[in-house]
């Protein structure tokens, strides 16, 4: 039974960073209803999940998957690129010490979890406003001796590497071909958003089954032509805060 750690919304949500997109009012308690959603579906679909409390001076840490890389064989704690964000990784550590080996981002790296796409034995970083090459390098050193390859992926007009494409099985990526070159993965079978959907390359699988958000049924039609389970998720107002499906859990196989 696969875990998932996830942590409640922060009363100051709506000072969350935003590097993207312009400030709107969020709803937190419209939020904090949307992300039970997103846990039940965790549930759902046979998750046993941590709720963490909410930290309530840390605007943004419902994102708990910018606090670690999950492999399995550890969990590398990251170091966030945003000042605001780098005391959440504290309480995540704490969480994961009992479950896994812990390795560590040092200074002067950054990275953001939400930069680091796993798929199989390789790790594709991006490099954005929040991760640097040093991160890049550490990453390269801290895992090489469990057998992975760490490549560095340049972003456009994006705040995350999977904001740009995720994993829908270790073959296929979904993917916004305007916001990541296409040829950094040339192996892979390829999905591309509807056009009309360029947020939707986001997507969460969880066994057989994936996590998506109920906003883009263009590429939702296009993961079911391929046989995908769907289930769906309001995550309307989290996405406000620049936070998709990936953002809200970390999850332990």
């Amino acid at each position: 039974m696969p875990l998932a750690i996830t942590r409640d919304i922060s009363p100051r949500f709506n000072e969350c960073e935003l590097t993207h997109l312009e400030r709107a009012p969020i709803d937190v308690e419209k939020a904090r209803a949307q992300h039970r959603g997103y846990v039940n579906a965790l549930k759902q679909l046979g998750c046993s999940v941590l709720e963490l409390p909410a930290e309530a001076d840390l605007p943004d840490s419902v994102f708990v998957e910018d606090t670690a890389v999950i492999l399995p064989e550890a969990a590398v704690l990251t170091r966030p690129g945003a000042d605001s964000r780098k005391p959440e990784v504290e309480s995540i550590a704490q969480a994961l010490s009992p479950l896994v080996k812990l390795l560590s981002i040092r200074e002067p790296a950054t990275l953001d979890g939400g930069d680091v796409l796993v798929v199989g034995k390789r790790i594709f970083v991006g490099m954005s406003t929040r991760s640097n090459e040093e991160a890049l390098l550490q990453l390269q050193e801290l895992l090489g001796g469990y057998g992975y390859s760490v490549r560095g992926v340049p972003l456009r007009d994006c705040l995350h590497l999977k904001s740009a494409v995720t994993r829908v099985n270790d073959h296929t990526l979904l993917i916004n071909k305007h916001w990541v070159d296409t040829a950094f993965f040339a192996d892979y079978n390829l999905i591309e958003v509807d056009p009309s959907e360029p947020y939707a390359a986001n997507c969460l699988p969880i066994g057989d089954a994936i996590i998506f958000p109920a906003a883009f049924p263009q590429t939702r039609a296009k993961l079911e032509t391929l046989g995908c389970k769907i289930v769906s998720v309001e995550v309307d107002e989290l996405a406000k805060a620049e936070g998709a499906v990936t953002c809200c859990s970390l999850i332990l196989q």
